[in-house]
């Protein structure tokens, strides 16, 4: 099983989407939100270089913004 993370705020839309994608393909995930927890701020910033949400770590791998295809590579969903 990865090791999945999402930085993420609670207006984000985005967020949501990548959320249901993780929930509709039996995806664990720890999420911290970024609007309420500096310190997962900072983390999401030192991984990512910057201050849009979502940001996913998979084992390692930094994916910016809701991108399913490369969700689905680094998940391997078929």
């Amino acid at each position: 099983m990865k090791n999945v993370t999402i930085y993420s705020t609670p207006s984000c839309g985005w967020c949501r989407a990548t959320k249901d994608y993780f929930t509709q393909n039996n995806v664990a995930y720890t999420e911290k939100d970024v609007a309420g927890d500096p310190a997962a701020r900072n983390e999401m910033l030192e991984k990512s270089k910057q201050m849009g949400v979502p940001v996913i770590d998979i084992d390692g791998e930094i994916v910016i913004g809701f991108n399913q295809p490369r969700l689905a590579q680094l998940l391997e969903i078929a």
